[in-house]
Protein backbone atom coordinates (compact mmCIF):
# COMPACT_ATOMS: atom_id res chain seq x y z
CA UNK A 1 0.00 0.00 0.00
CA UNK A 2 1.72 2.92 -1.24
CA UNK A 3 -0.96 5.70 -0.75
CA UNK A 4 -2.89 7.28 2.68
CA UNK A 5 -6.17 9.02 3.23
CA UNK A 6 -6.62 11.46 5.61
CA UNK A 7 -9.26 14.32 6.00
CA UNK A 8 -9.05 18.03 4.72
CA UNK A 9 -11.55 20.19 6.60
CA UNK A 10 -10.47 23.27 3.94
CA UNK A 11 -11.94 20.46 1.23
CA UNK A 12 -14.57 18.81 3.33
CA UNK A 13 -13.49 15.31 2.23
CA UNK A 14 -11.36 12.48 2.62
CA UNK A 15 -7.92 12.95 0.42
CA UNK A 16 -6.12 9.70 -1.36
CA UNK A 17 -2.04 10.52 -1.02
CA UNK A 18 1.05 9.12 -1.56
CA UNK A 19 1.71 7.66 1.93
CA UNK A 20 5.93 9.48 0.99
CA UNK A 21 6.19 13.33 -0.65
CA UNK A 22 9.01 15.30 -1.56
CA UNK A 23 8.33 18.27 0.20
CA UNK A 24 10.96 21.19 -1.54
CA UNK A 25 10.12 23.78 1.14
CA UNK A 26 9.47 23.28 5.01
CA UNK A 27 7.78 25.39 7.53
CA UNK A 28 9.16 28.40 8.53
CA UNK A 29 10.82 28.91 5.51
CA UNK A 30 9.95 32.33 2.96
CA UNK A 31 9.62 31.25 -0.87
CA UNK A 32 7.82 33.98 -3.78
CA UNK A 33 5.39 32.73 -6.23
CA UNK A 34 6.86 32.28 -9.39
CA UNK A 35 4.45 34.19 -11.77
CA UNK A 36 2.80 36.36 -9.84
CA UNK A 37 4.03 39.01 -6.76
CA UNK A 38 3.63 37.99 -4.04
CA UNK A 39 5.63 36.03 -1.30
CA UNK A 40 5.27 34.45 2.13
CA UNK A 41 5.88 32.40 5.07
CA UNK A 42 4.90 28.28 4.53
CA UNK A 43 2.85 27.60 7.90
CA UNK A 44 1.49 24.00 6.65
CA UNK A 45 2.23 21.17 3.70
CA UNK A 46 -0.44 19.07 1.91
CA UNK A 47 1.27 15.94 0.02
CA UNK A 48 -1.14 16.75 -2.38
CA UNK A 49 -4.30 19.14 -3.79
CA UNK A 50 -6.23 19.35 -0.39
CA UNK A 51 -8.55 22.81 -1.19
CA UNK A 52 -12.28 22.26 -2.61
CA UNK A 53 -12.96 21.22 -6.27
CA UNK A 54 -14.62 24.59 -6.44
CA UNK A 55 -11.38 26.56 -5.97
CA UNK A 56 -9.37 24.33 -7.92
CA UNK A 57 -11.72 24.58 -10.96
CA UNK A 58 -11.25 27.98 -10.60
CA UNK A 59 -7.76 27.78 -11.81
CA UNK A 60 -7.56 27.91 -16.06
CA UNK A 61 -6.95 25.01 -17.41
CA UNK A 62 -3.72 26.23 -19.09
CA UNK A 63 -1.84 27.26 -15.80
CA UNK A 64 -3.66 24.84 -13.49
CA UNK A 65 -1.12 22.43 -11.40
CA UNK A 66 -1.03 18.92 -11.08
CA UNK A 67 -2.91 17.38 -7.80
CA UNK A 68 -0.24 15.03 -7.09
CA UNK A 69 2.38 17.33 -5.80
CA UNK A 70 2.45 19.48 -2.35
CA UNK A 71 0.37 22.05 -2.12
CA UNK A 72 1.52 25.10 0.76
CA UNK A 73 -0.52 27.20 2.95
CA UNK A 74 1.60 30.68 3.35
CA UNK A 75 1.48 33.69 5.44
CA UNK A 76 1.31 35.78 2.53
CA UNK A 77 2.25 39.35 1.59
CA UNK A 78 1.84 41.35 -1.35
CA UNK A 79 2.27 45.54 -2.06
CA UNK A 80 0.23 46.45 0.85
CA UNK A 81 -2.03 43.59 1.76
CA UNK A 82 -1.74 40.42 4.14
CA UNK A 83 -3.20 37.56 2.99
CA UNK A 84 -3.19 33.81 3.19
CA UNK A 85 -2.27 31.64 0.00
CA UNK A 86 -2.83 28.13 -0.99
CA UNK A 87 0.25 27.37 -3.40
CA UNK A 88 1.24 24.25 -5.68
CA UNK A 89 4.89 23.36 -5.16
CA UNK A 90 5.43 23.80 -8.79
CA UNK A 91 4.43 27.47 -8.73
CA UNK A 92 7.33 28.48 -5.84
CA UNK A 93 11.14 29.52 -5.27
CA UNK A 94 13.06 30.16 -2.37
CA UNK A 95 12.98 33.65 -1.40
CA UNK A 96 14.61 33.76 2.55
CA UNK A 97 17.60 35.89 0.75
CA UNK A 98 14.89 38.91 0.10
CA UNK A 99 14.29 39.50 3.76
CA UNK A 100 11.55 39.03 6.04
CA UNK A 101 8.40 38.48 5.75
CA UNK A 102 5.45 41.35 6.96
CA UNK A 103 2.73 39.66 7.67
CA UNK A 104 0.07 40.46 10.60
CA UNK A 105 -0.35 36.87 11.98
CA UNK A 106 3.59 35.56 12.11
CA UNK A 107 4.16 36.37 15.57
CA UNK A 108 1.32 33.90 16.31
CA UNK A 109 3.07 30.91 14.89
CA UNK A 110 6.89 31.55 14.39
CA UNK A 111 9.81 33.25 16.39
CA UNK A 112 12.53 35.60 15.22
CA UNK A 113 13.56 35.42 11.38
CA UNK A 114 17.17 34.22 10.94
CA UNK A 115 19.00 32.88 8.21
CA UNK A 116 16.58 33.24 5.38
CA UNK A 117 13.60 31.08 7.82
CA UNK A 118 11.43 31.75 10.50
CA UNK A 119 11.74 29.19 13.78
CA UNK A 120 8.09 28.08 14.41
CA UNK A 121 7.44 28.88 17.95
CA UNK A 122 8.21 25.87 20.55
CA UNK A 123 4.58 25.75 21.95
CA UNK A 124 3.23 24.59 18.48
CA UNK A 125 6.17 22.13 17.43
CA UNK A 126 5.35 18.00 18.40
Amino acid sequence: MNRATFYSPQAGRVIDAPRQTRARFAIGDVVRHRNHDFRGVVFDIDPVFANSEEWYQSIPVDVRPSREQPYYHLLAESGDSSYVAYVSQQNLLEDGEAGPVEHPSLDQLFEEYDSGRYRLRLGLTH
